[in-house]
């Protein structure tokens, strides 16, 4: 009996490529693929937030209506707020809490700095200047139609107290996502009187938004194992998204009259029933008072910082 050995077929290396994998020709990803790629990012980061709310921290334990309640409270608090020190704590105590919550503070506060930067740096950096906020130029830049321009100091205050406001809010709703499941945020929306119809729309929108990334990426993928070779033609796959999109739309619509259809033969009247009952504990409490003597504090700080 012959011994069974590996083909050498099998056992060759690419060709194109030395063992390092450093020679040859790599194309770069297209646009599609790397919007198939964000879009599978989306799906890995609902999981990570899923993961993370369910922990045993310190905002976990409260009730999602007090939660609520509190992130509208501290909102208005931070936008009363008028001096930067002042600011700087209310972020350091978000910082605190998402240590707190057991949240992996590195991953939080890139989170919240990733955006600051791209959306508020747009609107902040022009106030730096002279030419938009008069003061004492502590940088110049030159001289623009005769007058003289640099950054003033009035100018970088203001951006800083725009950024610390901005970087402050968006941790507080970055806590309250990432320590509250998504069906209790909905039932607590619920329990707050929020429209109807408002909480059944985000919740289907939110549900829909897996089926429909789903779908994409396997009408990406059966296209792929269809083709012979990697299309060069820019118009394929134009037309490609196109003809894509125009039956995303078609398959968006039957599902979503098969599952309503679906929901109102299971009962389904119009409103969202939770499957879990909140009730208000002592920890709840205990919140609410140092909540409250935080915010008169904090705001006691501000103006005696202001005279």
């Amino acid at each position: 009996m012959s011994r069974i050995a590996t083909p050498a077929w099998l056992l060759e290396g690419d060709l194109a490529l030395c063992p390092c994998g450093c020679v040859g020709r790599r194309r770069r990803a297209g646009f599609l693929a790397r919007t198939l790629e964000g879009a599978a990012g989306v799906l890995r980061q609902a999981l990570v937030n899923e993961d993370v709310a369910s922990r045993p921290g310190l905002l976990q334990r409260l009730d999602p209506r007090v939660k609520l309640v509190s992130l509208v409270a501290m909102l208005v608090v931070v936008g009363l707020v008028a001096r930067l020190p002042v600011l700087v704590g209310l972020y350091a105590a978000t910082v605190a809490l998402a240590a707190l919550s057991r949240l992996p503070v590195g991953f939080f506060v890139r989170r919240v700095w990733l955006f600051v930067p791209i959306f508020t740096g747009i609107v902040v950096v022009p106030a730096t200047l002279s030419l938009v906020t008069p003061g004492h130029v502590v940088l110049p830049l030159g001289h623009w139609l005769g007058h003289p321009v640099g950054l003033t100091r009035q100018g970088l205050e203001a951006a800083a107290l725009i950024v610390a406001r901005v970087a402050t809010s968006i941790s507080l709703v970055v806590l309250l996502t990432l320590t509250t499941p998504w069906p209790r945020m909905l039932a607590a929306l619920r329990a707050l009187l929020v429209p109807r119809v408002f909480v059944l729309v985000v919740g289907m929108a939110y549900r829909f938004l897996f089926t429909l990334v789903d779908a994409v990426t396997d009408m990406y993928e059966a296209r792929r194992a269809r083709a012979v070779a990697h299309p060069r033609d820019v118009r394929q796959g134009r037309g490609f998204v196109a003809a894509s999109a125009g039956s995303l739309f078609g398959k968006a619509l039957t599902v979503s009259e098969e599952v309503h259809q679906a929901m109102v033969a299971r009962g389904f009247r119009g409103e969202v029933h939770a499957l879990d009952r909140f009730r208000l504990r002592a920890a709840d409490a205990l919140w609410t008072l140092a909540l409250l003597a935080a915010t008169a504090l904090t705001l006691g700080l501000d103006r005696g910082l202001g005279r």
